[in-house]
């Protein structure tokens, strides 16, 4: 008789190094300054091992030790703070009206902030690929200036992103089955760091999770106030993407069958009531007008302008009972309102909250805030250098040159 056994084989060294080294950078990030014995005492890790991911970090350039304090029991200790000077994240936005580029470091310091017009309605794949890849060669330029390796680069773009970085359909864009993420690729002739797509909520929910006021949140979702509405959803401190990575398309939920028509072809959809097209009440605007056109909205809502203020309540309320869907089949702590609702929450939030307050199931909405932005309109494109930092944070990290 033959039999066989088959013994558990130890986990590969160099993965578990690499993930106790993401964990010990992690924590000099949310705990900084700290010394090498409270990396163990609250790791596990033992403090030989602690010594030698620390030495390792700092090799690395990723920690770097920054004094001693005598204000604690014992010993001075030499503590430990981020370093990441060396380096840079790359986030991108795709928009209908415009293209934003963000580079960050280790720690999330803004090092660039780049938004320049972009005619996306009217551009083909080629031209937009050709215009991100322009952009990012700048911005890999202005780095190697600077003697910063590029981590990472991440492009969201407003539409069904697959796993696989390929944009299975952007409505706003007229886009369908483009891998952007290869083509970028190409365009950059292999850039020699890691081309990531992602959908534009998602990269601006993870962006408001890790840089935002609401900084930490567990349950947050973030509405795109754009020519598009989507929703970043993160819930118990992750993002959730869906099976296939197709969550949050929150825009063409059907409020009104006999509203008016939206870009995806269907009636009465939520992006079509309440998105900046109903706003401002033209069906197709250039860059420069919508900026112009929101400009003069304000200026009239602020002046007191009776049918502006109407026109705002309307879309307020609509805006409202997409966000009693979110509220009560979501039930986070926040709604995140960005992009152009932003210089118009003023008179957006009051008709939001009082429509939120007929059509949540829970007491005071469930305890949901709905609170505009801080991060501006590049919240999408610092997602991007977010979800780049995230990646670090997990362990892909940069090799000692």
């Amino acid at each position: 008789m033959i039999t066989s056994t088959t013994n558990p084989q130890p986990a590969d060294f160099a993965d578990v190094r690499a993930t106790n080294l993401a964990v010990v950078l992690r924590f000099v990030r949310e705990h900084a300054p700290c010394s090498r014995a409270d990396i163990a005492a609250s790791t596990g890790l033992n403090k030989a091992t602690v010594s030698s991911l620390v030495a390792d970090l700092i090799d690395r350039r990723l920690v770097r030790e920054t004094g001693l304090t005598e204000n604690r029991v014992g010993r001075p200790a030499t503590m430990l703070v981020l370093d990441g000077s060396p380096y840079a994240a790359i986030g991108v936005e795709i928009n209908v009206d415009y293209v934003t580029a963000v580079a960050v470091d280790l720690s999330g310091e803004r090092l660039l902030s780049w938004r320049r017009s972009f005619p996306g309605t009217t551009s083909t794949v080629n031209q937009a690929v050709a215009a991100v890849a322009a952009l990012v060669r700048r911005v890999t330029g202005r780095m190697a200036k600077e003697e910063r390796q590029v981590l990472g680069l991440t492009v969201g773009v407003p539409g069904l992103v697959g796993t696989d970085g390929t944009v299975l359909i952007a409505p706003n864009l007229g886009w369908r089955d483009v891998d952007l993420s290869g083509d970028l690729a190409k365009a950059l002739r292999d850039p020699g760091f890691p081309v990531q797509i992602d959908n534009d909520a998602n990269l601006a929910a993870l962006a408001e999770h890790r840089f935002g006021p609401q900084a930490g949140t567990a349950n947050l979702v973030y509405l795109t106030g754009e020519i598009g509405v989507g929703a970043g959803v993160i819930l118990d401190g992750r993002l959730r993407r869906g099976a296939r990575g197709y969550s949050g398309e929150i825009g063409h939920i059907q409020l009104d069958p006999l509203g008016a028509e939206c870009r995806c072809g269907r009636l009465g959809c939520l992006e079509a009531v309440a998105g900046i097209g109903a706003v401002l009440q033209h069906s197709a605007l250039s860059p420069a007008e919508v900026e112009i056109e929101l400009e003069e909205v304000v200026r009239l809502a602020r002046s007191g302008d009776d049918r502006t203020l109407d026109l705002l309540a309307g879309v307020g309320r609509h805006l409202g009972k997409g966000v009693s869907v979110i509220a009560n089949l979501l039930n986070p702590e926040v709604v995140i309102l960005g992009g152009y609702y932003v210089p118009l929450a003023p008179w957006l939030l009051p008709a939001v909250a009082a429509e939120m307050s007929g059509r949540t199931i829970a007491p005071d909405s469930g305890g949901c805030q709905v609170v505009a932005s801080g991060l501006g309109y590049g919240a999408a494109a610092l997602g991007g250098a977010a979800r780049v930092l995230d990646s670090v944070d997990s362990g892909r990290l940069p090799r000692v040159s």
